[in-house]
């Protein structure tokens, strides 16, 4: 909710910021310095570069700035912005600022700093990222997966608050995963832990975006219901769909979005191919479930916002296929709490436990 303390400044690049009023305790002046420390969280994704600031230990964004990513571009022409849009958000004095959180869509090394790569972000392998944004900014860069640091602000700050063994996934354009287990962040020996999404769900099944086949990701993710939708449409299936008309006849343009709309007014085919994208979800989470053991799971992502239409056969999945009701009885499956904000307070809170240590 915007108050009478936030303002939107437009940029004459096409990105924006939204920044609040500093509380009159917290004004600096020469008399009365403030003393407040900073965090900035960061998303790094391939259309847009985002950045928020977060005063103190706190989860609520006092600032926040928006810019295009323009990956077409280059490597320097990303990294140019990255920092512009994280120099948007910081206060004037960088001293003030203790640590900055870097989510990656990609999988990243947390002891060397480096991106091993980035989806959808040409040119970005093996980039030792920390080093470069620490070199240009001063400060302590800490990046780390976008999908592992939403697990960590929904646990720190939203739907995971109070328990110590949570399970994340989002589904969206992808399946990405993150894991909590016994309080602590699990990334593996090079940080490439909890691909949850890369799990084999379809032996020899359909190309995933990885390059391999029947991953999670190539049967679930909002890609593949599109790409399943049109498939099906052209052989003869749902010739009475509203998908038809959301589409305006035009079988291109059926995506993961307008099958999940159609199903929120009850459409039979529509509902029937997210029902089948649950279905697979609940298996894999069953698996998982006994890998695990968490107590609870949060499915956030684009997908999710479906509700009770995608969690209901989750549910039921899980159900079926676990090994055993102790899995499941006391483990409840919800949805993401923060949003669209899930990886920038993740950033953030990456950094504040980086410096806590």
């Amino acid at each position: 909710m915007l108050t009478d303390r936030m303002l939107y400044l437009p940029r004459a690049d096409g990105g924006r910021l939204l920044t609040t009023r500093p509380p009159d305790h917290l004004t600096a002046s020469r008399d009365h310095p403030t003393t407040m420390t900073y965090f900035i969280g960061v998303d790094v994704g391939g259309t847009h570069l985002r950045a928020a600031r977060f005063a103190g230990q706190t989860h609520t964004p006092e600032a926040k700035a928006k810019s295009p990513t323009l990956a077409a571009k280059g490597r320097e022409m990303v990294l140019q912005r990255l920092e512009r849009v994280i120099r948007d958000v910081c206060p004037e004095d960088l001293s003030q600022v203790a640590g900055i959180g870097l989510a990656i869509p990609g999988p990243v090394n947390p002891q060397t700093g480096i991106l091993l790569t980035a989806a959808n972000i040409p040119g970005w392998d093996n980039v030792p990222l920390k080093q470069i944004m620490e070199e240009r900014l001063g400060r302590p860069v800490f990046p780390g997966n976008d999908a592992n640091l939403a697990a960590l602000g929904e646990w720190k700050f939203g739907a995971g608050r109070g328990h110590n063994d949570v399970l994340y996934l989002t589904i969206s354009t992808g399946i990405g995963g993150g894991v909590i287990s016994g309080g602590q962040m699990l990334l593996g020996a090079q940080g490439l832990g909890a691909e949850l999404g890369h799990s084999l769900a379809v032996p020899d099944g359909p190309l995933c975006g990885c390059g391999q086949r029947g991953h999670l990701e190539a049967v679930a993710s909002g890609t593949a219901i599109g790409r399943l939708a049109q498939a099906r449409l052209r052989a003869g299936d749902g010739a009475d769909s509203k998908i038809w008309e959301l589409a305006s006849g035009e079988v291109e343009h059926v995506t993961g979005a307008v099958v999940g709309e159609a199903a929120l007014v009850g459409d039979v085919f529509a509902t029937r191919l997210i029902t089948e994208a649950g279905l697979f979800l609940g298996r894999t989470l069953a698996s998982l479930l006994c890998i695990f053991n968490p107590s609870i799971v949060i499915m956030g992502g684009g997908v999710s916002m479906l509700g009770e239409v995608l969690f209901n056969p989750v549910r039921e999945a899980v159900k079926r296929h676990a090994m055993s009701e102790a899995f499941w009885r006391d483990c409840p499956i919800v949805p993401a709490a923060l949003g669209d904000d899930a990886g920038l307070v993740g950033a953030g809170a990456l950094a504040m436990e980086q410096v806590r240590r």
